[in-house]
């Protein structure tokens, strides 16, 4: 759907309700018909592996019911760790239920709107206005909008004083609860900090709350003396006739600000042994394990490095048993090491070591996301690369060591080149620099320094690699114009402005060499508006708004972004968005100063002016306290683990690699119905892939760079479209037992809708030909009959078509119309009642037709009417190719 067609939905009078009354709205299974016609949509439906199991259209009341949401699209939400943790915690305590939801796609917003249906739950189908708490993220400024979004599609009021008792709680919590000011009027409490031990509390809480029916105004007010829960209705912003926020009026005597709550020590990671296995493919697609949380590395600009201090490790025995459980229980072929600074984990080496020796013979890899120059060996990159070499990606943030040394990056240009030589050395073709523009004190010269560095760094592989091999060596350069953060050193600094921030951005373009080298960079527009609600006021709340109702959508994403609808919106909210950019005093009051992040003020203001002078501030890890103010010595303090697990870990096993021999092929067959004829085809082969190797299959994998399972499936089933008769062949590396218990293990491994009904050898070579039966139940959407479609009609049409020796179509291909004659693909057709019976000829590796173009070209349904009949695939009969 268009986007104008979108602002034309969401321009409304602000007391109409988006939705009908809850009572009134149609189930989520009335929702499940109309998927086909929106794009990915199995991410609508709840087939993720690992996630709890409910009652479609039900919640308990006897437990307090929460969802989860992440205020983007599921793609992105589905890889956000905290949002897991989250979810596993509660539904561990037997008087709470998390379920979860997403921000729907465009093209999904308006379904909803048009069928007047709010936005439901994916465990369970239930609208988000039964919930007892919204638990919301806020990961990043840009998705402002889409939490209106789903509020809105909650039938919910946009506003915390508009909602009343009847209304869900709406609880937020994220890196943005640090200066939550911008949306602050949308929520009823905010969390800052770790959220382990306080979502327990906060849960039991509104439970007691639940059943003593207690006032909404008395839970804020009980709610307020949780650690690190910000009641934003308790303090009000007062501003001078100038514009400057004057003070923030505590409205709870006593209760002036806000501190942080703060986990001592990271659990075991039991909780995530079973991680939620995605339907449909995210940004991240692997088992996440959180080995360390927190940096004190003290980069000045970095708002995560303050807001996650001190620092704290998973012991390597609990990480290495979370991957073993994790991988077990997931079938991911891929697991990373998270943290904000991997490399500096105490027993990193011997982790990847004993990792790599346990799952590269599994062909699972290893990825560190956050690796540091100087903290990525020779060593470690060697082993990184047994299995398949995952992304490689070192950030300097500056080009010259000068800027370097004012941020405390801490690392030289002699350490970046040594982590090239090696990486080039090692057989990558490919590395990743980051950089920003706009950090203080850059001049030009320091801009012309990152073109410089890189080229530098390309230098590095003028020895020859390993594959013997100079060429084909590429340099992606990445670029994002500097925000500055609240609770940073950096949080009084001018951003650099849109126009000299686009300057930036042309004058790499011209240093910058086309061949071997990349430039991408972050769209300084949306950067600019990033800069507006990083260290923006409640006031905002207000532009968000109007911005939402002018269309504001997905502002994270490229594609949906517009300054000019948010520059319009300021306008009509008479508000200066430039002067959201402006040099801070440091006497003046900001608008998160009454949220202590636990980082002294002091020190943040000297980190500052150690910045100016260039003078290195070392990290407490190995150099002692450096005094930030985080650390009480007693609950509160670094957690080290310097102790690597038992040597007998350390065991590499006697083969480094599956042995694959010559393997035996089996023919799985299996049918596909209710929420799994949602899902993609190349979503099919990673479900099948991962159930596969949850069920212990001895799969054989290709060989090369990036191994995979040799199994192949039979024609791709279009999405929406039901199946009894599917099929895929494995090959394996040793012979299975086919009996009754092989396939319960495999379907017990699979979502529901996607059964095996039988397993044999596979035939030596596949069919070239096949036909297939269909029965297209035309009535089965269309509003319970066949429309416009007159069965007299319909009869005479596939006469016509019968009677016709050629029956030429044009297809839309890539751009290019081709001509495609589909009669000799179309065997049988008739008419019973108002099932179609068709039977199609299918040709491997040809072009073929499929039931829904034989609604559209020879009977004239519209693409919506094909999309929403029921087409179920009976049969499908090898036969010989015809003459």
């Amino acid at each position: 759907m268009r986007h104008h067609d979108l602002v034309q939905m969401t321009e409304h009078d602000k007391s109409a309700p988006i939705v009908p009354e809850i009572s009134k709205i149609p189930d989520a299974s009335a929702l499940e018909a109309l998927l086909p016609l929106v794009r990915k949509p199995g991410q609508y439906v709840g087939l993720e592996y690992n996630a709890i199991s409910a009652k479609k259209g039900a919640l308990q009341e006897a437990q307090l019911n929460f969802c989860l949401i992440f205020p983007d699209l599921y793609e992105i939400g589905m890889s956000h760790q905290g949002l897991q943790i989250l979810y596993h915690i509660l539904n561990q305590q037997e008087d709470f239920c998390a379920h979860r939801a997403y921000t729907p796609d465009t093209d999904m917003e308006a379904l909803l709107r048009k069928k007047g249906m709010p936005l439901f739950s994916l465990e369970a189908g239930v609208p988000l206005a039964k919930y007892d708490v919204l638990g919301i993220t806020l990961p990043y400024e840009l998705c402002y909008t889409n939490i209106l979004t789903v509020l809105d599609l909650a039938g919910l009021p946009l506003y915390s004083r508009e909602r009343n008792q009847s209304h869900p709680l709406v609880l937020g919590g994220g890196s943005c609860a640090f200066n939550p000011e911008p949306v602050a009027d949308f929520f009823d409490a905010i969390l800052l900090g770790d959220g382990e031990e306080a979502i327990v509390e906060i849960a039991n809480l509104l439970h007691a709350v639940k059943k003593n029916k207690i006032s909404r105004k008395e839970m804020l007010k009980q709610l307020s003396a949780v650690q690190g829960l910000y009641v934003p209705s308790l303090f009000k912003p007062q501003y001078s006739e100038d514009g400057r926020l004057q003070s923030v009026e505590a409205l709870e005597p006593g209760h002036t600000s806000v501190r942080r709550a703060i986990l001592p020590a990271l659990d075991s990671g039991e909780l995530q042994h079973r991680p939620l296995v995605p339907a449909v493919k995210p940004v991240h697609d692997r088992l996440a394990m959180e080995i360390a949380r927190g940096c004190t590395r003290g980069c000045r600009f970095c708002q995560a490095g303050i807001l996650y201090r001190p620092v704290r490790e998973r012991s390597m025995a609990d990480i290495l048993t979370w991957a073993e459980k994790g991988i077990e229980a997931s079938g991911f072929e891929e697991m990373a090491l998270l943290s904000l600074s991997t490399g500096d984990y105490s027993c990193l080496d011997e982790l990847v070591l004993t990792l790599m020796n346990r799952f590269s013979p599994c062909r699972v890899a290893l990825s560190m996301p956050s690796m540091r120059v100087g903290t990525l060996s020779p060593a470690i990159m060697e082993q990184i690369r047994r299995v398949r070499k995952t992304g490689f990606t070192i950030a300097p943030e500056a080009g010259s060591e000068r800027l370097r040394q004012v941020i405390n990056k801490g690392i030289t240009e002699e350490d970046l080149l040594d982590t090239c030589h090696n990486a080039f050395s090692l057989g990558w073709n490919l590395i990743k620099f980051y950089f920003m523009t706009g950090l203080p004190t850059e001049t030009e010269a320091d801009v012309g320094a990152i073109a410089t560095l890189v080229r530098k760094a390309k230098a590095q592989a003028q020895t020859k690699n390993r594959s013997g091999n100079r060429r084909g060596i590429q340099i992606n350069v990445g670029v994002g114009t500097f925000v500055p953060k609240a609770h940073t050193p950096f949080q009084w600094e001018e951003q650099l402005s849109l126009e000299a921030s686009k300057e930036r951005i042309q004058l790499l373009k011209r240093l910058l060499p086309p061949k071997g080298f990349k430039l991408k960079w972050h769209d300084p527009e949306q950067s600019y508006l990033e800069g507006v609600f990083a260290r923006g006021d409640r006031r905002l709340s207000a532009l968000i708004e109007e911005a939402w109702r002018q269309g504001a959508r997905l502002d994270s994403w490229g594609e949906h972004f517009q300054l000019a609808r948010w520059q319009e919106a300021a306008k009509d909210c008479d508000i200066e968005l430039d002067a959201y950019l402006r040099k801070r005093s440091s006497e003046e009051l900001l608008p998160w100063d009454h949220l202590d992040c636990g980082v002294e003020r002091a020190f943040l203001l000297a980190e500052r002016e150690r910045a100016l002078t260039r003078q290195y501030t070392s990290d407490c890890r190995t150099d002692g306290c450096q005094g930030c103010g985080i650390c009480d010595f007693k609950t509160v303090q670094p957690v080290l683990h310097n102790s690597p697990a038992p040597a007998t870990a350390h065991k590499r096993p006697e083969s480094g690699a599956i042995q694959q021999g010559k393997g035996l092929s089996y023919r799985v067959h299996y049918q596909r119905s209710a929420n799994s004829r949602l899902l993609g085809h190349l979503e099919l082969l990673q479900l099948i892939f991962r159930s596969l190797r949850r069920a212990g299959m001895p799969l054989a994998y290709t060989q090369g760079f990036n191994p995979t399972p040799k199994v192949s499936f039979s024609q791709a089933l279009p999405v929406g479209m039901e199946s009894l008769a599917e099929y895929f062949d494995m090959e394996l590396r040793r012979p299975i037992s086919l009996n009754s218990s092989l396939i319960e293990s495999l379907n017990r491994e699979l979502p529901s809708g996607l059964e095996v009904h039988s397993i044999s050898l596979a035939p030596k070579k596949n069919a070239a030909c096949a036909r297939a039966s269909y029965s297209v139940h035309l009535s089965g959407h269309l509003n319970g009959h066949l429309g416009s479609h007159d069965p007299a009609a319909l009869d005479a049409k596939i006469s016509a078509f019968l009677a016709c020796e050629h029956f030429p179509i044009t297809r839309l291909r890539k751009n290019r119309e081709t001509s495609f004659d589909m009669r000799p693909l179309i065997a049988a057709m008739r008419l019973d009642e108002d099932v179609l019976e068709l039977s199609l000829i299918h040709h491997q590796g040809l072009p073929g037709v499929n039931p829904r173009e034989v609604l559209e070209k020879v009977f004239g349904f519209s693409q919506e009417e094909a999309l929403l009949c029921r087409i179920v695939k009976r049969e499908s009969v090898d036969m010989p190719v015809p003459a």
